[in-house]
């Protein structure tokens, strides 16, 4: 076996108690990346799941992790404070874990959008830099960017992965805030790939190779970042 798959309880608080993660370290990982699932799903979700088995292959070590509201089996989102607390425990784990790894740290959708929120109010530590799977800029037929603007008082290197049809994210509306960050964020496009990174057959394109080409895109950008 090249990866081994990890069952874990990481705890948040003394109030909110433990959450279930999930650690993925193949043999000769160069990074762990401690990764948020979406409002929608939970860490076993199948654009979790096959993410991890992508990045794992590119000896990107992965640790994914339940919020407390997928925990109990709840359908509605825990209360910011909440989720960043599940974010900053998840992350001091994930540092714990990685014994020497560099770290990095992000999420889908809503998932990304809290850890940069957690970043933002203050450096999560050991984090090298920050990766959006999907960042859900607005709501669907709300568009506007001020879900963004906290992006700006992250310290550090960024990566957004985005699909041009994303709902949740107008196109123009990202290129300006991707225009905005500058050299700290990069932006890898998924050429008609929906907030679920969904593409159509129809336009001549292969739904197969979208995670694998995430992954690499993911890959490359953490070992830039590391070189320097």
């Amino acid at each position: 076996m090249t990866s081994q798959c990890r069952t874990l309880r990481v705890k948040v608080d003394d109030q909110v108690g433990e959450v279930s993660a999930l650690l993925d370290r193949p043999r000769g990982a160069f990074a762990l990346l401690v990764l948020a699932h979406g409002a929608g799903a939970d860490m076993r979700h199948r654009f979790m799941q096959a993410t991890t088995e992508a990045l794992t292959a590119r000896k990107l070590a992965v640790l994914r992790y339940q919020f407390p509201y997928t925990e109990a089996g709840r359908k509605r989102p825990d209360p910011k404070p909440r989720l960043l607390a599940t974010i900053r425990a998840a992350v001091a784990e994930g540092g714990r874990l990685a014994r020497g790894l560099p770290l990095f740290a992000g999420g889908k959708s809503m998932g990304g959008r809290m850890t940069s929120t957690a970043a933002a109010q203050q450096a999560l530590p050991g984090v090298h830099g920050l990766v959006f799977l999907g960042f859900p800029l607005h709501p669907i037929g709300r568009p506007g960017t001020e879900r963004a603007c906290h992006l700006r008082d992250v310290d550090g290197p960024m990566l957004l992965v985005q699909g041009t049809r994303d709902k949740l994210a107008e196109w123009s509306l990202l290129e300006q805030v991707h225009r905005r960050l500058g050299t700290r964020a990069q932006l890898y496009v998924v050429d008609d790939g929906d907030h679920s990174f969904a593409v159509r057959k129809t336009r001549g394109h292969d739904p197969d190779a979208v995670v694998p080409g995430i992954a690499t895109a993911v890959e490359q950008w953490a070992r830039a970042v590391l070189e320097g």
